[in-house]
């Protein structure tokens, strides 16, 4: 249903044209949006509603029926001595009963587009809905998905992200949390170019916004059947990303590495990993000295003389940390094949640890 806000707007824009004053009401007689006041008419109005007439001059305005196909949808009612009133209004209720059209077709896009995320269509319904409603089924698309963590009105955020998309995107929510972007992609846009175009929906969003922003990204997909499934791929980028790239502002699916099998392993099946390399300790339960030691010689690939130049300590006091660590484990970080368990297992533990925060 189109908003009061939009039919305010038109009827302020025409007034500021024609010098007239306009009033919609709907069939009850109350006032949906006006110039001027006119709740006055809300009688009248009432009796031209149950009249054959679709339009007619009542004591010096003019009234006019807007229909929504068949459906009576409202009452225009157009004041000032003009002799153009009659002309002029049947413009105006025109131009609203397009609106209206428009907007009818835009919500049953919004739809589709919704229900096509779901999976909530079968394969024969997808081709026919999208034909009957004018889009394309064969072009390239990949979904985005935006996140706002202290922006409190997302149809805010909705609204900035419709002025950064072109007229064959297509922007909808399914849930409170985050907006969703089908973006209709150029045909040699490579993945260059598609972090790009999230880099600056990032920037942009955040400009318009000031909100702590997210965004993830799927696979370009060339069916419109495959829409969901680029969808699901945003969706895990953007909770992957959480987890294990918690400093990325965007984050691509194609990128999750690793990361992407954790998340999909079962709880018990982590609980019972950690407990093999690590007995009844968790690694994340180290003191800090010995989690910074861990974490800055992975940031170093294993280099010992860099690991200790950045921690400003001698040489033999890494070692010597090392040495402790692998007597608590049972695995020497110098030893690759030790190093990637050990990686893994705190990759592990950050994702249980999410989870069991995770406010379903």
């Amino acid at each position: 249903m189109i908003s009061n806000q939009i039919l305010q707007n038109t009827i302020e824009g025409v007034k500021s044209i024609s010098r007239m004053e306009f009033a919609i009401m709907d069939t009850d007689g109350k006032e949906v949006a006006s110039t001027v006041d006119m709740s006055a008419q809300g009688e009248r109005v009432v009796e031209f509603v149950q009249s054959p007439a679709e339009s007619q001059e009542i004591q010096g305005f003019q009234f006019f029926k807007i229909f929504d196909e068949h459906q009576l949808e409202y009452v225009l009612i157009v004041g000032g001595i003009s002799e153009d009133n009659y002309t002029i209004g049947k413009m105006v209720a025109f131009q609203i009963q397009g609106l209206l059209v428009a907007y009818k077709e835009r919500f049953d896009k919004d739809n589709f587009i919704k229900n096509l995320l779901l999976d909530n269509l079968l394969l024969v319904d997808i081709y026919s809905r999208a034909k009957k409603l004018h889009i394309q089924t064969d072009a390239s698309r990949i979904v985005f998905l935006v996140e706002a963590e202290n922006v409190k009105d997302n149809t805010a955020l909705e609204a900035s992200l419709n002025t950064l998309c072109n007229q064959a995107d297509f922007v909808t929510a399914v849930d409170e949390t985050n907006i969703i972007l089908v973006k209709d992609l150029h045909d040699g846009d490579s993945r260059k170019d598609i972090e790009k175009i999230a880099k600056n929906l990032w920037q942009g969003l955040k400009k318009e916004t000031g909100g702590n922003l997210r965004i993830s990204y799927g696979t370009v997909v060339k069916e419109i059947k495959e829409v969901s499934k680029s969808y699901k791929e945003a969706k895990m980028a953007l909770d992957v990303g959480k987890i294990f790239f918690d400093s990325r502002n965007v984050v691509a699916y194609s990128e999750l590495g690793i990361g992407r099998l954790i998340y999909q392993l079962p709880i018990p099946l982590c609980k019972m990993f950690i407990k093999e390399i690590f007995g009844g300790k968790s690694p994340d339960e180290f003191d800090e000295e010995t989690l910074t030691t861990i974490y800055k010689f992975f940031e170093n690939n294993l280099n010992v003389s860099e690991t200790s130049r950045q921690l400003f300590i001698h040489r033999n006091t890494l070692v010597y940390r090392l040495d402790k660590l692998q007597k608590m484990t049972g695995l020497d970080l110098r030893v690759f094949e030790d190093a990637i368990t050990f990686k893994i297992a705190l990759m592990v533990v950050k994702y249980m640890r999410y989870m069991e925060n995770y406010d379903y």
